[in-house]
């Protein structure tokens, strides 16, 4: 079954936007890479600073190639300073799932 990588980003309340901002213009960059499943930029709605980029790969080594690839270069460079203050990244593998019932 699938892999879970779960990105939490501390973010100071001051640089929110920019986060969110930043990663609405990166829509699209993970789509087309094998092994992708899916993506969710969670905000934090009350007691915490702390986003959750949320990303379902079909395997470890999907994830691993992704990372080493072209997440690295995306995230090289630029000048820019990170939105967030610290960043904490959790894996997961999917024993169970369940989807909406059809009908």
């Amino acid at each position: 079954m699938s892999v879970v990588k779960i990105n939490v980003l501390t973010v100071p309340e001051e640089r929110r936007e920019e986060l969110e901002e930043r990663f609405g213009a990166r829509a699209g960059m993970v789509e087309g890479e094998d092994g992708f499943e899916w993506f969710e930029l969670l905000r934090p709605v009350e007691g915490t600073d702390q986003y959750l980029v949320y990303t379902r790969w079909r395997s470890e080594e999907d994830f691993q190639k992704w990372f080493d690839g072209s997440m690295r270069q995306a995230h090289q460079g630029g000048g820019r300073r990170p939105a967030a203050a610290g960043a904490t990244l959790w894996s997961f593998d999917v024993v169970q799932q369940a989807a909406p019932r059809k009908g």
